[in-house]
This record gives structure tokens, sequence and C-alpha cells, in this order.
């Protein structure tokens, strides 16, 4: 039977899959992001090229998702095994307003400034996936890219929002599953991956790999 990591200490996306009846068990990377994107960045500028939100965020999924499939018990298990294998998927997101990638704000201050810039305004919420294959180091990817228009909370109810913690930790400072809905007007795409992953997307790298989705789901028995 082939097992399932999600590479992520997200409980929401933990949540999506639980809810959408995935079988899966949690490792959580330890891939130092700021560092992997500054190095990602320099790499590109002496290419001349530019590290797009889009871009940066399916590099941060692809590294959470290498990090854990290369640990040596998973490794040691892929060789132990026979007939059984392990999936690792890693997932990042990135919040994108006129060009600019905004991650996770982490201060409150922070936080506030950033709903001062995106309030009234329409943003594009990247979500890469990747799923690593731990025995071969097959890879499938998926980057979806979701439009995400605010209303208008005032300045009191922003710093309200900021300094109940919630938005601290969240790619753009913002939830659409949280208190945060109550300020996002609209939101064209896969609403899912703005929460964290995609069903969808995971469903279409399963298969890309050689698996279904329905392996994954509970038989009658209520056995996976």
């Amino acid at each position: 039977m082939t097992t399932l990591i999600l590479g992520s200490a997200s409980t929401s996306r933990a949540r999506i899959l639980s809810q959408a009846d995935i079988a899966f068990t949690v490792r959580v990377s330890d891939v130092d992001e700021p560092a992997a994107v500054a190095a990602a960045q320099a790499k590109a500028a002496d290419m001349g090229a530019l590290l797009t939100p889009a871009l940066e965020a399916q590099l941060l999924a692809d590294l959470k998702a290498a990090a854990i499939a290369s640990l040596p018990d998973i490794q040691a298990g892929q060789e132990s095994q026979e007939g059984q294998g392990t999936l690792v998927l890693g997932c990042d997101s990135v919040f994108e307003l006129d060009g600019i990638s905004y991650g996770k704000p982490y201060e409150v201050d922070v936080a506030v400034q950033r709903w001062k810039l995106m309030r009234g305004r329409t943003g594009i919420l990247h979500t890469g996936h990747t799923l690593i294959d731990a025995a071969t180091g097959t890879r499938a990817q998926r980057t979806l890219s979701t439009s995400v228009t605010f209303g208008e909370p005032s300045e009191t109810e922003i710093r309200r929002y900021a300094e109940s913690g919630e938005p601290l930790n969240c790619a753009g400072g913002f939830t659409i599953d949280g208190r945060g809905s109550a300020f996002v007007d609209a939101v064209e795409g896969d609403h899912l991956s703005v929460i964290g992953v995609s069903p969808a997307a995971l469903n279409s790298m399963l298969a890309e790999l050689g698996h279904s989705i329905t392996d994954f789901w509970p038989t009658s028995e209520g056995r996976y």
C-alpha cells in the first residue's frame, strides 16, 4: 500500500485533506524559507531573470516535499517495504499584489500595513503543490493562482484582526476560512488552494504518478 505524507505544519491543509477523506500522515520539513528564496532570487538575477511570486510558491513547495522525501527513515522505508511506497506532498503559498510577493507577516504591525495596502483591491494567491515518489524521486507539480478581492475594513477592524493573531502565519496576512473571511469580497479560482491545498490538484498529480486518489479513501469497512 502506498502512503501519503503531508510535509506541512499547516492545520488548514491537514483539515482540507481530512475533510476530503484522504488518508495521510504529517511530517514537518525544516526548510529555511527566507534563505531559500534569497538564494533563488540571487541565482535568477545572475541569469538576468526574476523569481516571480508564482515561481517562489512552487520553489518552496518543491523544497518542502524534497526535504521530507530525502529523510533517512523515509528512504529506509522504501527499501524495506517491498510493494509499498511513500508519496510526499509539499505546498506553499505566496500572495502577489502589484507584482510584489508577500509571505507571512509574522508581526502585528506588518499585518496592519499589509491590510492597508490590500483593502478594496484584488491580488493573487499562488499555491505551489509538489508530489514526490520517495522511492524514485519522480515528481509532479501544480501551481494554482487564484484572485482574491478584499473589502474595506476600517483601521480599527484591521488592527483588531491583526491583534487576534490569525493572519500572522498566513501568506498575505489573511484567511478565507476564519475571521478574515468577513473582509474578503470575492474569490475567483480554487478557493481551497487559497486555504492551503487543492484536492483537485492532488488528484491530478496522483494520476500523473500512476496512482488514484480513490486508493487513499477508506473502504466500506472504514479501512484505508
